[in-house]
């Protein structure tokens, strides 16, 4: 739990129920050993997507496709989600779940590779919506390259910013959580965007691009 009111933290996380569809993701998820946004996350990116109009947004971190169902089912019905994850096997499972939704395949442009070797390529100032979910070691580097792929008032949505109650846990020194710190704290200080943190599922750091 990463609420001091477990109870009222698991009524934000059930909410909104899922839908079998989402629910076959997380099945798959589950049998590929990756770990998906928890309801209460997915529903945090879908009101982003849905706030911004998003037409263009990029993840990072694929999984089995169930974060990526919430912010495709949000965005505006033309917007194009760019998805990368360095495994194969992730990006097939979450294109069988785009394919049970309806999605069709223009609007999922599915990428298998390194995160770092894909967003150089991508152009500056064209996403509405940057999301960080995948390799923990490199978020540094991937922040950098959200604020500039991203647009003014476009959102970076970072994932797992709160590292199991670790990171506000003083007594916690090890590198992987001073590293969260760190992170969390230059979305914090940067000038160049409105932060907040938000406790649903392990952490939602978000920072909008200032216009």
């Amino acid at each position: 739990m990463v609420s001091g009111k477990p109870g009222s933290w698991a009524y934000c996380e059930e909410f909104l129920p899922e839908d079998d569809i989402l629910l076959r993701a997380r099945e798959r998820a589950a049998e590929l050993g990756c770990v998906p946004v928890q309801p209460g996350v997915g529903a945090a990116l879908a009101t982003y997507a849905a706030a911004l109009n998003a037409k263009a947004v990029v993840e990072i971190g694929t999984g089995t496709g169930v974060s990526s169902l919430y912010v495709l089912r949000s965005m505006d019905p033309a917007g194009v989600l760019t998805t990368i994850d360095v495994e194969q096997e992730h990006i097939r499972a979450a294109k069988e779940a785009f394919s049970e939704a309806g999605i069709r395949p223009q609007r999922a442009r599915t990428i298998t590779g390194r995160a770092l070797d894909v967003l150089p390529r991508l152009a500056d100032s064209s996403y509405d919506m940057v999301i960080l979910d995948a390799d923990k070691n490199e978020y540094h580097d991937y922040l950098a390259q959200a604020l500039r792929v991203l647009r003014p008032g476009g959102a970076v949505v970072i994932g797992n910013t709160l590292l199991h109650d670790r990171v506000a846990d003083p007594a916690n020194r090890d590198e992987k959580t001073q590293s969260i710190r760190e992170l969390n704290k230059t979305v914090r200080d940067n000038p160049e965007l409105i932060p907040a943190m938000l406790p649903s599922g392990d952490g939602l750091l978000v920072g909008i691009k200032r216009r």
